[in-house]
């Protein structure tokens, strides 16, 4: 007699959070540049890289650093949008503020598409 299996829980390991693979929500240069006032602008670059260029308003959180006291000390007001060089270090940053309930997103691109449409910098 043969019994039915059961499914095995699904639910990855803790450290596979922080993969850059797969998707997660985004948005693209062009549109965050029209609306920068209404979002969380949060770098996770390094700060060497940040220091160099970033996004006005943009707040420097490394990914290193990312961890949920960081997070529940940020407002909650906006929804945030996570930046990195590429939009590989993003991933897992937008991961890490969905799972803390934030509205979250990654900027489709990373700092190479806006610096590539020539949008605001400070440095």
């Amino acid at each position: 007699m043969n019994t039915p299996l059961k499914p095995q829980q699904t639910s990855l390991p803790r450290w596979l959070h922080w993969l850059p693979f797969g998707p997660v929500p985004a948005m693209t240069a062009e549109q965050l540049a029209l609306a920068l006032n209404h979002y969380l602008i949060i770098d996770v670059r390094t700060p060497q890289e940040y220091q160099k260029s970033h996004i006005p308003g943009a707040i420097s959180l490394p990914l290193h650093r990312l961890n949920h006291a960081r997070i529940s000390h940020l407002p909650s007001d906006k929804p945030v949008i996570c930046i990195c060089l590429s939009a590989h270090r993003s991933k897992p940053a937008t991961r890490r503020f969905i799972k803390a309930g934030f509205d979250a997103k990654e900027l489709q691109g990373g700092m190479l598409a806006w610096w590539k449409r020539e949008l605001p910098l400070e440095s």
